[in-house]
């Protein structure tokens, strides 16, 4: 923790390595989370409501409730960590903290309701289709930009951006900062 605080994490090469190797694991993640969802559905009402309700033209059945709650039980955990240390990451990215807490909020907020939408579909309304669709776009995106994020920061050897005071908009550098 000291070494990312302190921004010795870009020349620490072994925490780079570490780093280095969850962006590239998170990375193959976002692609086969990409590939699975459109395997099982698009981007339309339709293809969405039919994976969760069952289609007559291509005979397949309705989610059951025990098959979604196998898949909710693994995804709230894994989606849990996977954006758990993401965001943690950023934490000590040198950005403004606005942005930071935008970021933060919306990943939790996507993979939860990414989560939660396909139940609404299955069990409450078919229309909420339309939050499944958002909601899996709202994750990759938010998946991307704090992978990207925390690459630039690693690329660039950036200073922390942790602590009371953001250097980028005029408090002291990190170093400066006695608690460092």
């Amino acid at each position: 923790m000291r070494f990312v605080v302190t921004g010795e994490w870009t020349r620490n090469r072994l925490l780079l390595a570490i780093v280095w190797m969850f962006l590239i694991y998170t990375a193959l993640f976002w692609v086969t989370n990409a590939a699975l969802y459109f395997h099982s559905m698009g981007l339309s009402y339709g293809s969405v409501v039919a994976h969760y309700l069952g289609s007559e033209e291509s005979f397949t059945q309705p989610k059951t409730y025990r098959g979604m709650l196998e898949v909710a039980h693994f995804h709230l955990f894994a989606m849990g960590v996977l954006v758990l240390t993401l965001t943690h990451l950023v934490l000590f990215v040198p950005i403004d903290r606005n942005v930071k807490a935008l970021l933060i909020a919306s990943s939790f907020l996507s993979a939860v309701s990414d989560e939660l939408a396909g139940w609404l579909v299955r069990f409450v309304h078919p229309g909420f289709a339309y939050l499944k669709i958002g909601s899996f776009l709202a994750l990759e995106t938010s998946l991307a930009v704090l992978m990207a994020l925390v690459l630039r920061a690693m690329w660039t050897s950036a200073r922390s951006g942790y602590g009371d005071s953001d250097w980028r908009r005029g408090g002291p550098a990190p170093e400066e900062d006695e608690r460092t």
